[in-house]
C-alpha cells in the first residue's frame, strides 16, 4: 500500500505525487484536518470552507478510481508525524508521497514526518508540483536568491524555451481496496461557514477551476492586458483560489495560455505574455520564501525598514478594516473582500498602499487581515504583494512612489460604477463627484458615508518622513538565514 497525502494539491488531474504513488501499486489518500494550525496560520474561515467543498469532489473523482480518500485530525503540524505514523502502521503502508510546499512551518513539517516515517521503513517522497522550477535552480551568477523580478523573469524564460514543464499523467483506476473512504467534514470548529452568496461565486471541483480556466483562455486572455486593472470589468481570470488551493495547477494554466497564443510566453499576444508573467511573479515568491525564510516570520525583507516608525491608530486601522475611511475606492475595495473574499489586485496594492503610506500603520496588520479574509490567501503572493506597497520588500515600490486614491479611483474606475456597485448610498453622485464626494459638498446629499479620517496631502509627507529617517539601505543579500 501506497500513500498520497494532500495539502495544497486538491485535485486528481496534473497531481504529481499522485500519479507517482499510484504507479508503485494500490494506493489512498490522506487529508489532515488541523484546526489549530490554520488558526494559527490566519487563514480565513472562507478559505477553509473551500479547502473542504473541494474535498468533497475530489473524493467522488478519486473514488471512481477506487482510491479511498481518508480524513485524519491533528491540531496542529506537530503531531503530524504521530498521526501518519499511525496510520501507516494500521495500513502497513510501504511510501507516503507529497507534493512540495514552501515556507519554514511546511518544511519543517515535512522533514519532521519524513524523519519519524523512515525511522519506522517508509520511504516519503516529494516532487515538484505548484512551481515550474525547484526552488535554488533559479539563481544569480554569484549563486543566490534573485532579488529583482524582472532578473528572475529572464532566466525562467530561458529554462522555459529549453524545456516546457510537462503535465503529468492522470491515474487510471485500480482494483477495490478493503478501505473505505471516510466522510469530508462540512466544517470545521473554529471557522464558520460562509454565506451562500459567497459560496456561489466559487463552486468548488476541478470541472470548475477547468471551465474557468478555458473559457480565460478562449474569450479574455487578449484582452488581460488592457482590462485587468479596471475594476469594473470581467478582465482577470479569477483562477485565484484554485491554484491557491491547487485544484488547478500553473502547468495546466502555462499550457492553456501557450496553446491559445501558438506556443510562445514572449511574443505574439500581449494579453498571454502579460497572464504568464502573472504566473511568473506568483514563482518569485514563493521562491522568495525558500531563499530569505525571514519573510515567514513576519519580518521586513529589507532589515532597515524594520526602523521605520508605524503608528499606533487602532481607530484608524479600524476604519480601514470595517470599509468606513470616508475614500470611496478604499472601502468600496474593503466591502468587496469582506463580502466576496476577494479583491481585485489593482485594489490589493490600492488600499495596502493607503494603509502603510497614507496611514503609517505596520503592513504586518494588514497581511493579517487579508489572511483573515482571502478565499485565495496564499502566504507567498500576499507577504510579497504587502511588502512591495510598504516599500520594506524585494522589487519593492521606492518610497517615494505612493498612490493617490483618487486619482487611482479616477484613472481606473472613471464612471465610478465599481464603487456605487459596492457603495451604493453614493449611487446619485456623478462620475465627477463619486471619487471625493467630501470635497465636492457630496456629503449632503449622502446617507451615512463617513468624511475622510486623513487629509491625502500631509499624510504622504509624514510617510516620506518616516522613510527617508531610516538609515541607509544596506544590502539585503548578506542576512540569509
Amino acid at each position: 500500500m501506497h500513500l498520497i497525502w494532500l495539502r495544497t494539491d486538491l485535485r486528481l488531474h496534473d497531481n504529481t505525487a499522485l500519479t507517482a504513488a499510484s504507479q508503485r501499486g494500490p494506493v489512498a489518500a490522506v487529508y489532515l484536518i488541523t484546526p489549530q494550525q490554520w488558526l494559527a496560520h490566519d487563514d480565513a474561515p472562507c478559505k477553509v470552507d473551500f479547502w473542504l467543498r473541494n474535498l468533497q469532489h475530489l473524493s467522488q473523482a478519486l473514488g471512481a478510481l477506487n482510491i479511498p480518500l481518508l480524513i485524519r485530525r491533528a491540531a496542529t503540524w506537530d503531531q503530524a508525524p504521530a498521526v501518519l505514523g499511525q496510520l501507516c502502521r494500521e495500513l502497513s503502508v510501504e511510501s507516503v508521497h507529497v507534493n512540495e510546499e514552501y515556507g519554514i512551518h511546511e518544511s519543517r513539517r515535512d522533514a519532521a514526518v519524513a524523519k519519524a516515517l523512515e525511522a519506522d521503513g517508509v520511504s516519503f517522497h516529494r516532487y515538484l508540483d505548484q512551481l515550474f522550477f525547484q526552488p535554488g535552480s533559479v539563481l544569480t551568477k554569484t549563486g543566490t536568491y534573485f532579488q529583482v523580478f524582472s532578473q528572475f523573469r529572464k532566466v525562467c524564460y530561458a529554462r522555459l524555451h529549453s524545456a516546457l514543464p510537462r503535465r503529468v499523467a492522470t491515474p487510471k483506476a485500480q482494483a477495490a481496496l478493503a478501505l473505505t473512504s471516510d466522510p469530508v467534514p462540512q466544517q470545521v470548529d473554529g471557522f464558520e461557514t460562509p454565506s451562500e452568496t459567497l459560496r456561489a461565486l466559487w463552486p468548488a471541483g476541478e470541472d470548475e477551476a477547468r471551465r474557468r480556466l478555458d473559457a480565460f483562455a478562449a474569450q479574455q486572455i487578449s484582452y488581460y492586458k488592457d482590462e485587468r486593472d479596471f475594476p469594473a470589468k470581467p478582465g482577470t481570470s479569477q483562477l485565484s483560489a484554485y491554484l491557491a488551493a491547487g485544484v488547478v495547477s500553473p502547468r495546466q494554466c502555462l499550457h492553456a495560455a501557450l496553446q491559445r497564443n501558438q506556443g510562445e510566453f514572449e511574443s505574439g499576444d500581449i494579453g498571454t505574455i502579460t497572464w504568464v508573467n502573472e504566473l511568473l511573479w506568483r514563482e518569485f515568491y514563493k521562491h522568495i520564501l525558500v531563499g530569505y525564510p525571514r519573510v515567514s516570520r513576519h519580518r521586513a525583507f529589507r532589515p532597515e525598514t524594520e526602523a521605520v516608525a508605524w503608528r499606533d491608530a487602532p481607530n484608524d486601522l479600524a476604519a480601514w478594516q470595517q470599509a468606513r475611511t470616508g475614500l470611496p475606492i478604499i472601502d468600496a475595495a474593503m466591502r468587496q473582500l469582506l463580502e466576496t473574499g476577494w479583491m481585485h489586485n489593482r485594489l490589493r496594492m490600492v488600499v495596502a498602499m493607503f494603509l502603510t503610506k497614507n496611514l503609517l500603520i505596520d503592513w504586518r496588520e494588514g497581511e493579517r487581515f487579508f489572511m483573515r479574509h482571502l478565499i485565495d490567501g496564499d502566504l507567498a503572493a500576499n507577504n510579497g504583494g504587502w511588502q512591495w506597497s510598504a516599500s520594506t520588500g524585494t522589487d519593492s515600490a521606492p518610497y517615494f512612489r505612493i498612490f493617490s486614491p483618487l486619482s487611482q479611483s479616477q484613472k481606473f474606475d472613471r464612471d465610478g460604477v465599481f464603487i456605487k456597485h459596492w457603495l451604493p448610498q453614493l449611487a446619485t453622485l456623478n462620475k465627477n463627484d463619486v471619487h471625493d464626494p467630501q470635497a465636492a459638498g457630496g456629503l449632503f446629499g449622502v446617507a451615512d458615508y463617513p468624511r475622510s479620517i486623513v487629509d491625502l496631502k500631509h499624510s504622504r509627507e509624514r510617510a516620506l518622513a518616516a522613510f527617508r529617517s531610516l538609515p541607509s539601505r544596506q544590502a539585503v543579500g548578506a542576512e540569509h538565514e
